[in-house]
């Protein structure tokens, strides 16, 4: 069978770019990827995929924020026992060779209310969804550790802990990874932004003594750097290869 395999960590630490190299790999290794946009905040993922424009939310499918509770038994494929990549309406993903793209919602307006809904959907999605043996998901997760409370992570097969070199991103990795232990989820950390030899080092052994192996390291890049900056797809980076000897790691273990 398929993994569903989640990205978390700080926000910034470089989650959205993670996403899209693994999904990037995940195709040239010939699995047909669904990315799920689990992050109520970032609204820029579809651009590093290479997608022209983001899919209709998830939510509207059940009738938006507000109606969610009473349309979640009304027939739509939530109201399935279980959800297959195909089930999707047509409306509600997009599609680019064998990546395919989902996003559960955004928070685009003041007021809005908090995103406790959109976590309820993601929980039932993940749940829901069923992949085949040549099927990868990758859910890119808020930051931070606020979907572990809401049970998310319930229904994940494989964490991916993106750290970069700061105070803040190592403290919630040390969250990340106590919570995942409480939930028996296998953590894989990948250090994000490494500018040298001597830094990956020490970031690794502050994980290391925190009980966080350290299973790859992508530096500083330029091209990423510049397809941030300027909102569009990842082209050919030397991260390529460390990421995907990670996915392979993902896969087997």
């Amino acid at each position: 069978m398929g993994k569903k395999i989640s990205l978390c960590g700080k926000g910034g630490s470089g989650k959205n770019t993670l996403t899209a190299l693994l999904a990037r790999a995940a195709e040239a290794g010939n699995y047909s990827v669904l990315v799920v946009d689990s992050d109520e905040s970032n609204s820029s993922l579809y651009k590093t995929l290479g997608f022209d424009s983001p899919p209709s939310a998830l939510m509207e499918l059940v009738g938006g924020k507000q109606t969610i509770k009473g349309k979640m038994g009304r027939q739509n494929i939530f109201h399935e026992n279980h959800i297959d990549v195909s089930d999707i309406p047509k409306q509600y993903i997009v599609k680019r060779g064998s990546i395919h793209l989902v996003s559960i919602g955004k928070i685009h307006h003041g007021l809005e209310g908090c995103a406790c809904p959109m976590g309820v959907l993601s929980r039932e999605f993940l749940k829901k969804l069923k992949l085949g043996e040549k099927e990868i998901a990758i859910i890119d997760m808020e930051a931070g550790v606020e979907h572990f409370g809401r049970g998310i992570d319930t229904e994940i097969d494989a964490i991916l802990l993106v750290v970069e070199p700061s105070f803040e991103s190592v403290s919630i990795a040390s969250k990340i990874k106590k919570m995942s232990d409480g939930l028996q989820k296998h953590v894989f950390a990948v250090l994000n932004k490494v500018r040298d030899d001597h830094m990956e080092k020490e970031l690794t052994d502050i994980l290391n003594e925190r009980g966080i192996a350290v299973t790859g390291a992508i530096a500083e890049d330029q091209t990423i750097f510049n397809a941030g900056l300027k909102g569009t797809s990842i082209g050919s980076c030397n991260a390529s290869r460390t990421v995907g000897k990670l996915l392979e790691r993902l896969m087997k273990d």
